[in-house]
């Protein structure tokens, strides 16, 4: 789908406001994808322009997504994964990654963006073992009770959740750590979790809130830093994995990588002990 058929595709969509910035459309605008309006462009490029490293560490982020993938269905055997506001699909998606490492794989994407979720369903048609649901992660009972996400995984063997790039949208009043005890109550020993999330930025911080007051008067949607010690804290009764609770790009780099810390953006593994 090139980008003038996918303006057409998501213009059809019911329900959807071109004129409205969606978050899920400004990060594809931000990771080069086409599926995006002019009014998630001017946001992204606002914020571009107050923060000239946003789209680098944004991309990342991006990249420590696809590293804890291809770790989960390769060495840790993991093939169930449900991507929670997974976003509009675009380059290196958790299922294409997940069925390179094993053919096996299944995937159920979640996300409250209807362009995002259509975009998926369009992606995926034909695709086994693969599904994408419009629902909200702040209802975990809702997710995890939904027939697709029921149908395609099962919740008696291990199963991987990925939250990257999205706690950081749940404001404090919402109970974020809440959410993430949710998804892990069900999940049995052996299953994993996985989060990125930003964090204040004291070298930055005049440009990071220029451009997150703009994000969230444009989209009104809260944008929260927190510290990694309180992304620890919802993780109490996991099992960290190495390296640990560190910048994305440092959560086991590429060999010969050279990246540095862009902004302050950190990723975890965790694992569901043994009771």
């Amino acid at each position: 789908m090139d980008s003038i058929e996918a303006a057409e595709f998501a213009l059809s969509l019911p329900e959807v406001d071109p004129e409205k910035p969606s978050p899920a459309r400004i990060y594809d605008f931000w990771l080069g994808g086409s599926q995006n309006f002019e009014a998630d462009r001017l946001v992204g490029r606002r914020a571009d322009a107050a923060m000239p490293t946003l789209v680098a560490a944004i991309r990342a982020n991006r990249a420590f997504l696809g590293r804890v993938v291809r770790e989960l269905a390769g060495p840790l055997g993991i093939d169930q994964f449900l991507d929670l506001g997974s976003g509009v699909p675009t380059v290196g998606n958790v299922h294409e990654v997940a069925l390179e490492a094993n053919p096996n794989a299944k995937v159920v994407y979640v996300d409250i963006d209807q362009v995002a979720i259509a975009h998926a369903r369009h992606l995926l048609a034909g695709v086994p073992g693969v599904e994408a649901i419009l629902a909200d992660l702040r209802r975990p009972e809702a997710v995890l009770n939904h027939p697709l996400t029921r149908e395609t995984l099962d919740f008696s063997r291990p199963v991987a959740v990925l939250m990257n790039a999205v706690l950081h949208f749940i404001p404090d009043d919402e109970h974020p750590e809440q959410i993430v005890a949710g998804y892990s109550a069900i999940l049995r020993p052996g299953s994993y979790l996985a989060l990125s999330h930003a964090a204040p930025d004291l070298r930055h911080r005049g440009e990071q809130d220029e451009m997150l007051a703009d994000y969230q008067r444009s989209t009104k949607v809260s944008f929260i830093n927190r510290e990694p010690e309180v992304l620890a804290s919802w993780l109490e009764r996991l099992e960290i994995q190495p390296p640990g609770l560190v910048t994305v790009d440092q959560w086991h780099p590429e060999p010969g990588s050279h990246e540095t810390p862009i902004l302050r953006t950190f990723g975890v593994l965790a694992r569901v002990p043994e009771a």
